[in-house]
């Protein structure tokens, strides 16, 4: 890199610190999310909450939904069959802390066709309360109707029974055929 180009570059890492601080994440991955990789992210984080002093339901709530997100990436992730594809087979992960809670966001690449049958099931999941959860938890559980990668929305119902909150969700065009599927989950830091 020349001179200019790495000033450039300075400038972006700075910028992006910046950024991070101003909304206060505390990890940040881009990649293939394997096994190892969630072993790390729950390390990672349980020791970084042990510093803060985090009680221990806010911690376990916390490493529950970080774990079904990452699943929900590793299982779902589409990837075209395409190495060189800018987005094949990957996703995006963040923890951030603000003073009442912890925001758990994950992106993935997601077909068009996709995105109906998703919004229906989000939709729906964010339309019940916590009788109604336990519900279609027990109701899938038994049914078993699951996709042909596992699931049957069961993961996103489990966020949404530990958080106590709704899914937050978007899905950000990328192409005629894709999608990128943005998901915040909200863990309250009190009791």
């Amino acid at each position: 890199m020349d001179r200019k180009n790495v000033r450039g570059f300075l400038e972006f890492v700075y910028d992006f610190y910046k950024s991070m601080k101003a909304h206060e994440i505390t990890l940040v991955y881009e990649g293939e999310i394997t096994h190892q990789i969630t072993k790390a992210f729950t390390s990672l984080t349980e020791s970084n909450m042990a510093k803060e002093e985090e009680s221990n339901s806010v911690q376990k709530k916390v490493f529950h939904v970080m774990v079904e997100c990452l699943q929900n990436i590793s299982k779902h992730a589409d990837t075209f069959g395409s190495d060189d594809f800018l987005f094949a087979g990957r996703g995006i992960f963040m923890v951030s802390k603000g003073d009442e809670e912890y925001h758990v966001t994950t992106g993935n690449v997601i077909e068009n066709s996709k995105i109906e049958e998703l919004s229906k099931i989000l939709d729906h999941i964010n339309s019940l309360d916590k009788e109604g959860l336990k519900q279609l938890y027990k109701t899938q559980m038994r049914e078993g109707r699951l996709s042909e990668k596992g699931g049957a929305g069961l993961g996103f119902i489990d966020i949404a029974r530990k958080t106590g909150r709704k899914l937050d969700y978007h899905f950000l065009p990328i192409d005629e055929e894709t999608h990128f599927f943005v998901l915040t989950s909200t863990i309250s830091r009190t009791e």
